[in-house]
């Protein structure tokens, strides 16, 4: 289903450009599904056992931040090995059980689960239209990621300060930036894996994967702030 991880030489014809620039992009593609199980099982885990909601939000945050940047490391580490898509796997398994704090929340309301596919079919909506534009654009946009990483950069440090503050306007307003700046970031991963810029389908995949979830946690957070019934 997907070929060996292999970073591949820059002397080939145009064809074999080509055939490498779709073999990542398929084998990316077929990873971000497949990564989809483990952060559903996760959550899922994390509701029906209460594992997330044990944890008081100060110590959630410490070991969110902690084995996200924990497992990143190990991804990029293992991402040229046989341990790279499992170490992934891993790190999506984690994801989803972090995610089941505000699931829980979420679903504690009268239109909980209304909420949820809402947010999750706002997600793939945004996905699919960032794939798609990816395929028609022409433009090299290598040099947004360097805006789009400061502006990542900002709003954690942000989320983290609201941690603090816990303030409603803030939260909602790092919530729209958050779907503004991680539907971009699909848009650029997914760009330079066509343009042959990024040859390494877990690095690819992490990408997206990282983009999704951020998007997927905002649109939820909001939906939960202005669409929710008790």
């Amino acid at each position: 289903m997907i070929d060996n991880v292999q970073t591949y030489p820059g002397h080939a014809g145009a064809g074999a450009l080509s055939s490498q620039r779709n073999r990542v992009l398929r084998n990316t593609y077929w990873l971000l599904a497949l990564s989809m199980v483990p952060t559903v099982l996760g959550a899922w885990i994390g509701v029906s056992t209460g594992l997330a909601a044990a944890m008081s939000p100060g110590i959630g945050l410490v070991v969110f931040l902690v084995g996200a940047f924990g497992f990143m490391f190990a991804i990029e580490k293992t991402k040229n090995s046989a341990a790279g898509v499992p170490v992934l796997l891993a790190f999506t398994f984690f994801m989803g059980i972090m995610l089941a704090r505000l699931i829980g929340v979420v679903l504690g309301l009268a239109n909980g689960m209304s909420l949820i596919m809402t947010a999750f079919a706002g997600t793939a909506a945004i996905f699919f239209t960032m794939a798609s534009l990816s395929t028609v654009i022409k433009r090299d946009l290598s040099a947004m990621g360097k805006w789009l990483m400061i502006g990542a950069v900002m709003v954690l440090v942000a989320g983290i300060a609201n941690f603090f503050i816990q303030s409603s306007a803030l939260m909602i307003t790092l919530s729209v930036l958050v779907i503004g700046i991680f539907s971009a970031f699909i848009l650029h991963d997914l760009k330079r894996v066509q343009d042959g810029l990024e040859t390494n389908y877990i690095t690819a995949t992490l990408g997206v994967y990282l983009s999704i979830y951020n998007v997927f946690q905002a649109l939820l957070s909001l939906l939960g702030i202005f669409g929710g019934e008790d």
